[in-house]
This record gives C-alpha cells, sequence and structure tokens, in this order.
C-alpha cells in the first residue's frame, strides 16, 4: 500500500513532457525591442477599446430596471472616473511603462532559461532513477 502511495505522483507526472526538448533560449523575434512595442501598443489599443465599452444598460438590467437615456451612454472609463478622477492620466502613465517592462522582462526569461532548461532536465533524471527502483508490479510476491 504505501508503495502505491509513493508511486501514485510520480505515475501522474507528465514525464513526455520533461523528456522534450526544448530552445535554450528564446527565439529572437520575441527578444527584440520592437516586438515589445509592438506587443504594448496592442496592448493599450485592447485596454482602450475596453474602456469605452458602453455598460450602463447591462448595470441597470442587473439591478432589474430599464435603462435611462443617460445610462446608455455610460463605459467602464466613465465607471473608473468615479473612483479615480485622474484616471485617464494615470492610465495612460501606466500604459506608457509596459513596453519598457515587457522588454525587461523578455530579457529576464531569457537569460534565466537557460538555468531552467539544466534543473528541469535534472527534474527528469532524478524522476526517471526514481521509476527504475520502484519494483516490478508484475513480480510474483513471496
Amino acid at each position: 500500500m504505501r508503495k502505491i502511495l509513493f508511486a501514485l505522483p510520480l505515475l501522474l507526472c507528465a514525464t513526455p513532457a520533461f523528456a522534450q526538448e526544448a530552445p535554450p533560449q528564446l527565439p529572437p523575434e520575441l527578444t527584440d525591442p520592437a516586438t515589445a512595442q509592438r506587443l504594448a501598443g496592442a496592448m493599450q489599443a485592447l485596454s482602450h477599446a475596453l474602456l469605452n465599452m458602453r455598460v450602463g444598460e447591462m448595470q441597470a438590467a442587473l439591478e432589474g430596471r430599464p435603462a435611462t437615456p443617460a445610462e446608455r451612454n455610460v463605459t467602464v472609463r466613465d465607471l473608473a472616473r468615479r473612483d479615480d478622477p485622474d484616471f485617464d492620466r494615470h492610465f495612460e502613465h501606466k500604459m506608457a511603462k509596459v513596453g519598457p517592462t515587457m522588454q525587461r522582462s523578455m530579457q529576464a526569461l531569457n537569460q534565466a532559461l537557460p538555468v531552467m532548461m539544466r534543473d528541469l532536465k535534472d527534474a527528469q533524471k532524478s524522476l526517471e532513477r526514481a521509476v527504475s527502483n520502484l519494483p516490478d508490479p508484475n513480480y510474483p510476491k513471496r
């Protein structure tokens, strides 16, 4: 019984995932600063689209009443401004930081990737050693 409890977590591990070879570094397209800027621009466009989404009618429907003409034009941005009068300025300031932050993150990941891959290979070897020491379940018991 104890052997089964020990072996069960090992059997549930996805050992083929550890066995696959992965590149030691990120592709150059991901480490390019221009890619980070394009991703930041896309995030900014998506954020603006989300902020301009009209939600007034949905809010009135959730409250179980018909929406007034003024509520029909309420957006997510309007709701955010209720809590923070300087929301637009704060939002643009945060969006300006996204590109450089993404670039630093990609560089850090690229530097850490070889160590992570080495550790995964070490974990794979340890799992293989542990599994090789498990008794054969078909071996006759005495």
